[in-house]
Formats: C-alpha cells, sequence, structure tokens
C-alpha cells in the first residue's frame, strides 16, 4: 500500500489543504515531502518501506527549513505593544 503512488499525492494534498486551515507553514513541508515521494514512484523509483520514510523525512525537513527561512518570520515582523489602550 505504501508503494502507491497516489497514495503519498493524496497526503499530499490532504496535508496541503490542512495548511491552509492551519496557519504557520506547519504542514506545507510535509506536503511537499508526500508529494515529492509520490512523484518518484509514479516515474517508477523502487523504493523500500525504510527508503521511502527517510526520504519523506529528509526532503520534509529540507522544504520545512527552506520554507522557513524564505517565507518565515521577518526581523521586526512582530510588534510589541508598549502602550496598552485600556489605561486612558
Amino acid at each position: 500500500m505504501w508503494n502507491e503512488w497516489w497514495i503519498w499525492v493524496a497526503a499530499g494534498i490532504g496535508l496541503g489543504i490542512l495548511e491552509v486551515l492551519v496557519p504557520g507553514f506547519l504542514f506545507l513541508g510535509f506536503a511537499i515531502g508526500a508529494g515529492v515521494i509520490g512523484l518518484l514512484l509514479a516515474v517508477g523509483v523502487a523504493l523500500s518501506m525504510p527508503q521511502l520514510l527517510v526520504t519523506f523525512g529528509v526532503v520534509s525537513l529540507v522544504s520545512w527549513l527552506v520554507l522557513r527561512r524564505v517565507v518565515g518570520l521577518r526581523q521586526g515582523q512582530v510588534k510589541r505593544v508598549h502602550h496598552d489602550i485600556n489605561e486612558d
């Protein structure tokens, strides 16, 4: 079952939809990893179960790190409130 490309693509699409519902680029790295695995299996690359999981983990981690670097928290993006509007 895990060697079926469409299962990985469906999982990637599901994680992509979940990313839309939960902000913060939390699931997008996993969605990219699942999509890459689905693409590799669709092309015909034969991987064993441990190789699938390690490849999925590495691709997900790398894509998550790239996403954090590109669209993550920027310098000065966090706003600190020094004045409470309810104090006046």
